[in-house]
């Protein structure tokens, strides 16, 4: 205990925290954190080791960019209950930052699952994959929706959850199975949006766990209808049965420029 009462100096109080001295004395200039003394010769400051408590909120502070007038006011009146409210809103800010970088490494995910797709893709295969469930938002469109409507409607749903970014998040579109089999191809009646880490509740469209027929197409929109009568065909040469909708993206709009390069995902339910 008793080397703990002795003097450090700036070095070595510096050193001791993973600082530059010239930050030590920084704080010093603005008032913000005063050595233990200073040597009346040489002007030298000295530090006790029993301010780096001190020093230590200051630095965490600092790290979670609280602003140097904020810190000081807080240094000025410090107490427990000033701490916490400090604290509970700079954890809030970090939650939410967290929850943003979640949600970019998910998406940079699915884009480089798509760019592993696109390098192995076999268009003309239809396959029967397992799908976990999937929470969705959606919004009601029909053949009447403008392209500038449904634009406002993905912005409001967006802004709503509180997306950053567009791209932060998957979208498509839906087809009720029962219009495939009326041949009614064009029978979009939602657009939907999968946003990373959303809790389950029953706003949303629970996309089912499940299998699926997965296959894709290539091409302007003119072809797809041809492309979903070979799904139906294929589903009722193997004994399976429709069911939901089905559910349209693109996976590879960052990669083409031309209508007649862009490739669509679909998959549909089977049962």
């Amino acid at each position: 205990m008793e080397e703990k009462r002795k003097l450090l100096t700036i070095g070595q109080f510096a050193a001791l925290h993973g600082i530059n001295k010239k930050t030590l004395m920084w704080y010093d200039e603005i008032g913000l954190f005063k050595p233990a003394s200073i040597d009346p010769e040489n002007g030298y400051r000295y530090y006790h080791y029993q301010q780096s408590p001190i020093l230590e909120t200051i630095l965490l502070l600092r790290e979670l960019d609280v602003s140097i007038p904020e810190i000081q006011d807080f240094m000025k009146n410090r107490s427990a209950g000033n701490m916490k409210c400090l604290l509970d809103e700079k954890i809030a800010g970090l939650d939410l930052q967290i929850m943003h970088l979640q949600a970019v490494r998910k998406t940079l995910c699915n884009h480089r699952q798509n760019m592993d797709t696109l390098l192995t893709i076999d268009l003309s295969e239809i396959r029967m994959i397992e799908k976990e469930e999937r929470c969705l938002v959606t919004v009601d469109i029909d053949k009447n929706t403008s392209f500038e409507k449904e634009v406002e409607l993905i912005t409001a749903e967006t802004t709503r959850y509180k997306l950053g970014r567009l791209h932060d998040a998957s979208y498509g579109s839906m087809i009720p199975v029962s219009s495939l089999l009326a041949g009614r191809f064009d029978d979009y009646t939602r657009l939907f949006i999968e946003i990373p880490f959303l809790d389950r509740n029953s706003e949303l469209h629970i996309q089912p766990k499940g299998t699926y027929l997965r296959t894709f197409y290539k091409g302007n929109w003119d072809g797809l209808p041809g492309r979903y009568q070979e799904i139906i065909e294929y589903a009722g040469n193997h004994g399976l049965t429709l069911s939901g909708f089905s559910y349209e993206k693109g996976i590879n709009e960052t990669v083409v420029e031309r209508i007649e390069d862009y490739i669509v995902q679909i998959e549909i339910p089977v049962l």
